[in-house]
């Protein structure tokens, strides 16, 4: 069913819609991809929700190895538990709930910004900014990328440490050369989540940042709503498109097998 309606999404983003009735019309052309490749617009939109993407994964990836690492490595039983805990319970809550804390965080008159004031340091005044938009993503989609990372830490034997110890290498060295090409398919395998969720949501932008962070599903949703749905199912074909290359190239760096 998945596939078919993907099929159906494509086929549809070949049609086009009367300008008077604004019903659409099954007859087949190219005019929507047309306007996504002229529109420098569309341009901007689309490599901003990349580039947000890309670096929500990053910053997640930085963020989620330490506590995998301590969650698998150091960690007692009861400890590794309670962290558990403590990275699922955030799913728990809305999804909506936890943007509009946000909001209320990075407000003006928010937290942040009379945090900072108290200390006598100037406002940072990132709400409804493309800044806010990475941080709340990065926020709600690091427990998506610390549990492949755990995994992936959990299952590095013991004995390739000793064995580096032994040999001289150093704590550099060894996370360079040993820990983290063993650990990679899980950072891949926690990109999928971080990477896909990122690109396919317009909620967050539409409630948190400001009017140069609209993504590709803002303009998907609204392009629904104005009864454009051709267009919309070609915009959205391009977030498609970029997570089947992504999709491959985590394939061959082995990160299916750590999720």
């Amino acid at each position: 069913m998945y596939l078919a309606s993907l099929v159906a999404l494509f086929l549809s983003s070949f049609w086009t819609v009367d300008p008077f009735t604004s019903v659409v019309q099954h007859i087949w052309n190219v005019d929507n991809y047309k306007l996504l490749w002229e529109q420098s617009a569309y341009h901007s939109i689309a490599l901003r929700t990349v580039g947000i993407a890309a670096a929500v994964t990053a910053a997640d990836a930085v963020l989620a190895f330490p506590v995998g690492y301590f969650m698998a490595r150091i960690a007692g039983g009861r400890s590794r538990a309670f962290i558990f805990v403590a990275v699922l319970l955030p799913l728990w809550s809305s999804y909506l709930i936890r943007v509009y804390i946000w909001r209320l965080i990075l407000d003006h008159d928010g937290v942040l910004n009379w945090s900072l004031r108290k200390v006598g340091l100037p406002a940072a005044n990132i709400g409804y900014t493309n800044w806010a938009v990475w941080l709340i993503f990065t926020y709600v989609w690091l427990p998506f990328m610390i549990l492949p990372v755990y995994g992936a830490l959990e299952r590095v034997p013991d004995s390739f440490l000793e064995a580096s110890r032994d040999l001289g290498a150093g704590g550099w060295t060894t996370f360079r050369r040993i820990l983290l090409p063993l650990a990679l398919p899980g950072v891949i395998a926690g990109s999928i989540f971080t990477f896909s969720l990122t690109l396919g949501d317009y909620i967050t932008p539409l409630l948190a940042g400001g009017a140069s962070s609209q993504f590709i599903g803002n303009v998907v949703y609204d392009s629904i709503g104005s009864q454009q749905t051709p267009f919309a199912a070609a915009f959205a074909a391009v977030p498609l498109v970029v997570m089947a290359v992504y999709l491959l190239i985590a394939r061959r760096l082995g990160a299916f097998e750590a999720l």
